[in-house]
């Protein structure tokens, strides 16, 4: 089993908060400090990320996720391999497909429909991935034409990728070029443009990732599996609280104590569901929102899994 490692992402649009909770993760123990990637309100997520690194010395940060569309990846490549030699080799690169209806609206950005966006996520990786192992690249897909085009060097031999999608084809994708596969199990965009249906069926996850492996083939013992958690809850009374989440999102209450998209429970008993997701599906880097409520467990996962 792959060693887990430990994410926070930041929501915050302070700069100053940026800096202040990139110091907190990497004091509290997590390996990778995150931003996201919205139209609107939210920070750059690079200029973020500058910001971070700048306050920090050894955590690595890393994007979760760019929207691919936002960007081309030719720049993509440029801005991530100037990070990375600022930051020493720091940085990890996650991608998506984009989701959000409303903020494409926002920015008069066609918004194609899923199965376009990720062929142009699929053809944005095999451009991004030569460019950052430091290869003059020629390409010519469907959405995107690029000759000789060249980037910085990265400090990193390898600046690892992470990709985050939904569906056989991005998935089987993803498993044959990404270091990390983020798994979002999720349905429809729903009216807001933000939230989604939620499809975590323990048994729907287990088709999913006997698909990854699948198409991973040789590469599976090096592919690294990850679950951004959506809710941590620190209880004493967790099956209640799995039957109240059960009703708001019309699933079992079985899978909602399963699944690795929620963290409820006790500490320990946060602790021993996370083991647990890593001997069933092979997750074993994990992303939260909250540093003070996941220290505990963090340190708890380590000293069980005898890595502390």
């Amino acid at each position: 089993m792959r060693p887990f490692r430990f994410g926070f992402q930041s929501t915050t649009d302070d700069v100053a908060a940026v800096a202040r909770t990139a110091r907190e993760a990497e004091a509290a123990g997590f390996d990778v400090f995150q931003v996201g990637d919205h139209v609107g309100t939210q920070l750059s997520p690079f200029v973020a990320l500058a910001a971070a690194a700048a306050a920090t010395s050894t955590i690595r940060i890393g994007t979760l996720v760019l929207n691919n569309d936002l960007r081309h990846p030719v720049a993509v490549a440029q801005e991530a391999a100037t990070l990375d030699r600022l930051t020493d080799g720091r940085v990890e690169l996650g991608l998506g497909a984009g989701h959000s209806f409303t903020e494409y609206a926002a920015i008069g950005l066609a918004f194609d429909p899923p199965a376009v966006r990720k062929v142009r996520l699929a053809e944005a990786i095999e451009i991004l991935r030569p460019l950052l192992d430091g290869h003059t690249v020629d390409y010519a897909g469907s959405h995107y034409r690029v000759a000789g085009a060249q980037t910085l060097r990265p400090v990193q031999t390898r600046l690892p990728l992470l990709v985050g999608v939904n569906g056989r084809a991005a998935l089987t994708h993803a498993a044959g070029h990404a270091d990390t596969v983020a798994l979002t199990m999720l349905g429809r965009t729903l009216e807001d443009g933000q939230h989604h249906e939620m499809r975590w069926e323990a048994e729907r996850l287990d088709a999913t990732i006997g698909l990854i492996r699948a198409a991973a083939g040789d590469r599976w013992a090096r592919l690294q599996l990850h679950a951004l958690v959506q809710a941590l809850v620190v209880t004493d009374a967790r099956a209640s609280v799995a039957e109240d989440l059960s009703q708001q999102l019309s699933t079992p209450s079985s899978d909602v104590m399963a699944t690795p998209f929620l963290c409820l429970g006790t500490h320990e008993e946060m602790a021993h569901h996370l083991l647990a997701c890593r001997a069933r599906w092979g997750i074993s880097y994990f992303t939260v929102r909250d540093i003070e409520a996941f220290a505990p467990v963090m340190a708890l996962v380590r000293s069980l899994d005898g890595t502390a």
